[in-house]
């Protein structure tokens, strides 16, 4: 199952919410659709902060179409008035057919030339509620497989790559996704740059503070010595120095916040 809070620091600030998974067709190419709607009270506003998953993502609004990097901070949007986003977290392999150079893309974005795909996103959002969601995530699936085309066998590689430092805690440095992977550290930090535009290290970095924080979020009682232990952080101090550089919070001063 999808769960639709984690890399989001103050899940009770968020308005309605939905990751919806990829059709079929469309596994190899995004981990997921992410749909957030809003409609924040006139002179209100809606404050969102987000660990991101270390991933491009292409991303479908009503004024256009944005491809967003990898990024390397938490990032923060406050959300006003009313409306919506459908956005696509992609795999690896859908990244080369949307831009030449992720890695120029790190912590930015771009706008994206995609009007056909703007235009038929709308169009599903404006029918409404889980219908129309299903519909634009499906019009988004099949844009996405259309311009992607076949898939070759490294870009899979990549797709292994990802979803290992992604997914697997048991992955604390590099060297060991290599050794699992049959490949050696230069193949696949060479991958991480072509496909996503950050280190081997990077990602790992970023899984383990998303890990961290929804650990201290969701276990207020979690030992933060031992949190540290259990993820890989040479101690209490590694992973509190990691929480203020990317966060600009200590683990307990955001334990106190967590909403």
């Amino acid at each position: 199952m999808i769960d639709t809070r984690r890399g989001i620091l103050y899940p009770a600030r968020m308005p309605e919410f939905h990751r919806l998974p990829p059709p079929t067709g469309a596994a190899e190419l995004v981990e997921w659709f992410w749909i957030p709607e809003w409609d924040v009270e006139q002179g209100r506003v809606s404050r969102q902060d987000v660990i991101a998953f270390p991933a491009l993502n292409l991303v479908v609004q009503p004024d256009g179409v944005e491809l967003v990097g990898a990024s390397t901070t938490a990032t923060r949007r406050d959300l006003t008035g009313r409306g919506w986003g459908v956005g696509a977290l992609l795999r690896p392999a859908s990244v080369p057919a949307l831009v030449d150079d992720p890695a120029a893309l790190r912590d930015d974005s771009v706008p994206f030339d995609a009007v056909g795909l703007h235009r038929s996103v709308c169009e599903a959002m404006g029918e409404g509620g889980p219908a129309g969601r299903e519909r634009a995530v499906q019009v988004f699936a099949d844009w996405l497989v259309e311009r992607v085309g076949e898939i070759d066998t490294v870009p899979r590689q990549a797709n292994e790559m990802s979803t290992m430092l992604m997914g697997d805690a048991t992955v604390l440095r590099a060297e060991d996704a290599a050794a699992r992977l049959a490949m050696s550290v230069r193949t696949l930090q060479r991958l991480a740059h072509r496909y996503v535009g950050l280190s081997p290290a990077a990602m790992i970095r970023r899984r383990r503070l998303q890990e961290a924080a929804q650990r201290v979020r969701d276990q207020p009682d979690v030992d933060l010595a031992a949190l540290a232990a259990e993820l890989g952080y040479a101690d209490h101090a590694h992973l509190t120095n990691d929480f203020r550089a990317v966060l600009n919070i200590t683990p307990r001063a955001y334990r106190s916040a967590r909403g």
